[in-house]
Parts: structure tokens; C-alpha cells; sequence
């Protein structure tokens, strides 16, 4: 997570931060260096019960210098093989309590990283998990809303007239503010997934080209899992890499 300071201020209940949790955090950074030209530098160690503690092998993506993302090695085989995104919260205590009001979760209850800043991990009524975080010194993405970054995430839920008025009721203003502009969007699941797919949040990397982001998918041993679509904010196409973890690719 990027150092205050190096991105605007955001709103509660923006995308501030992804990572994935990985079995093989090497492969990882081989399969996302190439794909997206990020480079990378190991976490500092932190407090016990984070997700980038100093048991856990984890390495700090960037672009360009500036931070993008985390690749995490699982600590437990048990643990699905998964990107996550993390919600920007000033006060992740009080959002817990929030979340647990309308219906959903606290899965993991807010804990201090050090000066870092304060992590949590919540699922909403349907089940979807998410991550909140409270900065301290570290505010989130350096760099986004460009090639080989986080442009979008999507919510694939059931009912996305329930998801619209929990995540509402908890981030109006990011949501639907004048000047909302959140990178977070609702979808019924059987839009893109099959009916049995459980609701999730899909993490989007903006590239200049689909169709040649596939091709390079491919050829580094990952899958193909939805083939390109049209959405109202650009091309996209489902992928997973060589193991397993999904997520899109968006041509704006």
C-alpha cells in the first residue's frame, strides 16, 4: 500500500488495494511480471494475523516504481487461491459494525498493522468477502486506472437490488454521489458465471489490448475462463493464472 500522499484522498468505501493469495508466490511474480511489467519488492514483515506478516512470503508489486498490487504465499492449503480487493475505510472498527448492522460479516475483526494502518476482512449478506483498510503511513495503490493496474471491481451477487442497498447504506457517497467514481460495480452472477458460482468480487487489470493479454495468458500457462464481452465500461474477458487465482482483463 502505497505512502500517504501519493494518491487523492479517497472516499469510504473506495478500492484502495488487491492482492492475491497464492501457493507459489515465485510463479506468481514470473506470471504477473510478464503479463503486466510489474516488478517487485518484498513486504516488510508485520504484526501477527496480517496477511503480509513475516511467516507469510510476500512480495509488493509495482509499475513504473509506484505499489499495484500484493501476491501472498497461502500459509494454509485450505485457503481458496483468490484476488481480493480492499476497501478504503476511515475507521474500520465503526464499518465493522456497520457491516454487521445490514446483515453481513466481519470475518476477520480489524487488527493495527503497526503505524502501517488497520486491516480487516468482511463478507455481505450473500456471502461475498471484501477487505477493509484503514490507512496509517500506507494509503493504498500508488498507480491505477492504467495499463497493467486496477481499473474496476465487480460484485457478482444474486440479487443485486439487495447489494445495491447494503453497499449503499454503507458507502452512499462513493457509491452514488455527484462525484462518485468508486471503480465498483454490481452484477447478477449468471451474467458472466454459471447460476452455482458463489457471489464474489472479480478484481479488473486495465490493458491496451484483450485479445494480446489472452494470447500472453496463454502462452504463461493460465486459462481462459470467460472469452471477451462488452460492458458499459469497456471489453472484458475472465482469466485465472497458472494457479488458479482469477481475475479480468478490461480494455477500456
Amino acid at each position: 500500500m502505497a505512502e500517504n500522499g501519493a494518491f487523492e484522498k479517497r472516499r469510504e468505501g473506495v478500492p484502495c488495494w488487491v492482492d492475491a493469495q497464492l501457493s507459489d508466490v515465485a510463479a506468481g511474480k514470473r506470471f504477473y511480471g510478464e503479463l503486466f511489467g510489474w516488478t517487485f519488492q518484498e513486504e516488510e514483515g508485520e504484526a501477527e494475523g496480517s496477511p503480509y506478516r513475516a511467516a507469510a512470503e510476500s512480495v509488493r508489486a509495482c509499475l513504473d516504481g509506484e505499489p499495484v498490487a500484493a501476491l501472498v504465499r497461502k500459509t494454509d492449503g485450505r485457503m481458496p487461491t483468490v484476488w481480493s480487493v480492499y476497501l478504503h475505510t476511515p475507521d474500520a472498527a465503526a464499518l465493522g459494525a456497520r457491516i454487521r448492522a445490514g446483515g453481513g460479516q466481519v470475518v476477520t475483526p480489524p487488527h493495527p498493522l503497526g503505524d502501517l494502518g488497520t486491516v480487516a476482512l468482511a463478507a455481505d449478506p450473500d456471502g461475498a468477502v471484501f477487505g477493509l483498510w484503514q490507512p496509517g503511513r500506507r494509503t493504498g495503490f500508488g498507480r491505477r486506472h492504467r495499463p497493467g493496474t486496477f481499473a474496476w471491481a465487480e460484485l457478482h451477487t444474486r440479487d443485486t437490488e439487495a447489494a445495491n442497498a447494503f453497499y449503499g447504506d454503507l458507502f452512499h457517497e462513493a457509491l452514488f454521489g455527484p462525484d462518485a467514481s468508486p471503480g465498483l460495480g454490481r452484477a447478477q452472477v449468471s451474467d458472466v458465471f454459471p447460476a452455482e458460482m458463489p457471489p464474489h468480487f472479480l478484481v479488473h487489470f486495465l490493458v491496451e489490448d484483450v485479445d494480446a493479454g489472452l494470447a500472453t495468458v496463454a502462452r504463461l500457462g493460465g486459462r481462459v475462463r470467460v472469452p471477451p464481452f462488452g460492458t458499459s465500461y469497456g471489453r472484458v474477458a475472465v482469466v485465472s493464472d497458472g494457479q488458479g487465482a482469477s481475475f479480468a482483463l478490461l480494455q477500456r
